[in-house]
């Protein structure tokens, strides 16, 4: 009872830190962007250039960063993350020049890979392997309010501060909230590992030492595409249905993409336990593929726009749950951080230029053949998940 109160504690307190770290770092760029654009002298579409080069950047570091979670701790890395985040975020709001500027927002997305899901998908897993699965879907349920809370908050302290107050206030949230709640995770860690004396579960992985290498490569170019596909999707997708013909319609629609993703987390926290991650990584691929091919069938048609945005969303929530629970369930929880470091590197770099590629595509294919394309990787991320799926066998716990 009193390990799963602990549990329950650690689950809650990570939902806290996603939030403020997805809402601080990530959601909060595009309600800023034109404020941040308009002082530094900078274009839109430079500012967001600055952004995607730092997300490429970050994407890099995640496979150093997963190293050094299974070294020291995906507690401690936490703690220091969100003192960097802290650190980079008030450079951010001092910066002077555009290329000081730049070199903060590089730090703070290297931050952002030390405190966001990967790193708290490994605290979780190192906290209790055997109950990770479970307790990813109860954060990522939390983690989905992120841009709920944080779009609204950035809006309206816009109204009263400048961008650089504003990463002031968000660098003391790092400072005061996440920071101490990461270090109460690493002392329960701690205090956990002390009291087991080194006796603790372990998750044998589904996939056979022979093929693990081949699977893995498999996993991280399908989660890869997936990602390029959604995020591609994502950077545009306001404007893209206004240019169908949607009008003021797009926003509305475009907003149910957010309620649709936490829904997805939801239902598969209630009603998902017979679903095995491999399962769910198909599911979250066939979801968006279809959503992109009803939007590309239905064209201008409000009902089927509805139901992209829907099934995008929807998507997309289970697809959160299965970049944790996937690489445990074939891998096993031993180095569980090199894993997902090296997956979420391929991942976010592949992802960071989504945008632009989409953006050009529409420009010189038009919108509809940019549309099929991205399908098609998708179409390419479902074969992969199927692939390796079949090749599993039943996970197991043992004590070591």
């Amino acid at each position: 009872m009193h390990n799963r109160r602990v549990s329950a504690g650690i689950v809650s307190a990570l939902g806290l830190t996603q939030i403020i770290g997805y809402g601080t770092l990530y959601y909060s760029f595009s309600i800023l962007a034109p404020s941040i654009a308009g002082d530094l002298g900078l274009s839109l579409a430079q500012v967001f250039g600055v952004f995607s080069l730092s997300l490429f950047i970050g994407g890099l570091s995640a496979t150093y960063i997963g190293q050094q979670m299974d070294r020291i701790g995906a507690a401690t890395i936490m703690s220091v993350g969100s003192a960097l985040a802290a650190l980079t975020l008030a450079l951010c709001a001092w910066s002077p020049s555009v290329a000081i500027f730049a070199i903060a927002i590089i730090l703070l997305e290297v931050s952002s890979g030390m405190v966001q899901y990967q790193a708290a998908f490994a605290a979780l897993v190192e906290h209790d392997p055997k109950s990770a699965s479970q307790s990813i879907t109860y954060l990522t349920l939390i983690g989905g309010f992120a841009s709920t809370i944080f779009w609204p908050i950035s809006t309206t302290l816009l109204d009263v501060l400048s961008w650089r107050e504003i990463f002031l206030v968000f660098a003391a949230l790092h400072l005061i909230l996440c920071m101490p709640l990461h270090f109460w995770i690493r002392s329960v860690g701690k205090k956990a590992a002390d009291h087991t004396l080194g006796t603790r579960e372990t998750v044998i992985g589904a996939i056979l030492p022979h093929t693990r290498r081949r699977a893995m490569v498999i996993v991280s170019c399908a989660f890869a595409l997936l990602g390029f596909t959604l995020a591609a999707i994502l950077a545009h997708m306001v404007p893209m249905l206004g240019s169908i013909g949607l009008g003021t319609a797009a926003v509305v629609i475009g907003a149910l993409f957010g309620p649709a993703q936490v829904l997805s987390r939801l239902i598969n926290m209630v009603f998902g336990k017979s679903l095995s991650p491999p399962a769910l990584a198909v599911l979250s691929a066939i979801l968006i593929v279809v959503g992109i091919l009803i939007l590309l069938i239905t064209g201008d048609w409000p009902p089927g726009a509805v139901a992209f945005a829907i099934c995008l969303g929807l998507g997309s929530g289970i697809n959160s749950i299965a970049q944790g629970s996937l690489p445990l369930y074939l891998f096993g929880s031993d180095g569980y951080g090199a894993i997902t470091g090296k997956m979420a590197a391929a991942r976010l770099a592949v992802g960071a230029g989504a945008p632009f590629v989409f953006a050009a595509a529409m420009e010189n294919i038009g919108l509809s053949m940019s549309l099929a394309a991205n399908a098609v990787l998708g179409a390419i991320s479902i074969a992969g998940f199927v692939a390796v799926a079949v090749s599993c066998r039943q996970p197991a716990t043992v004590t070591a």
